[in-house]
């Protein structure tokens, strides 16, 4: 068997499980796929599912490009979800009568409900990723992410 070991020149080298962006990557799909599992199992929805549902209770009435502007998902992928949603009766498409062209997603009665079964899921689990972190620090994580959040944008996204 083959031991692995550093590469020794005279070029950067990138240590990858410190670089910050990768590692943001992996807490994320760590904690979306631990998501993924309960929101699966219980409630038969993906993670991507999830994410239209809350933007929906966030932006009532809003557009299929909004949700994708809003999520960042695909625009083929958001479609794909969107339409296993209004398949499972979790969301009604109603067209604008401001715009024909332009159709309206929001929850269905079924959706709504499933949607307030998930929120405070959602709340406990995120409690539970933060309590390794005592009072005070608390905050700090959510407000480094706002900043490097707005950061990125402004560096152009």
């Amino acid at each position: 068997m083959k031991t692995m070991t550093k590469k020794n020149t005279d070029h950067r080298i990138l240590t990858l499980e410190r670089y910050l962006t990768y590692r943001l990557s992996i807490l994320s799909k760590r904690v979306s796929g631990r998501i993924a599992e309960t929101y699966g199992d219980e409630f038969a929805i993906s993670v991507t599912e999830w994410r239209i549902m809350a933007v929906l209770a966030e932006y009532l009435d809003i557009s299929a490009d909004e949700v994708s502007n809003k999520t960042r998902i695909e625009k083929s992928i958001l479609s794909r979800a969107i339409s296993k949603l209004l398949n499972r009766n979790l969301l009604n498409r109603e067209i604008n009568p401001a715009d024909k062209r332009r159709s309206m997603l929001k929850h269905s009665k079924t959706g709504q409900s499933i949607y307030d079964e998930i929120v405070p899921i959602a709340y406990d689990m995120e409690k539970e990723l933060l309590n390794c972190f005592n009072a005070e620090e608390t905050e700090a994580p959510s407000k480094l992410v706002d900043r490097l959040y707005e950061h990125a944008r402004q560096l152009g996204d």
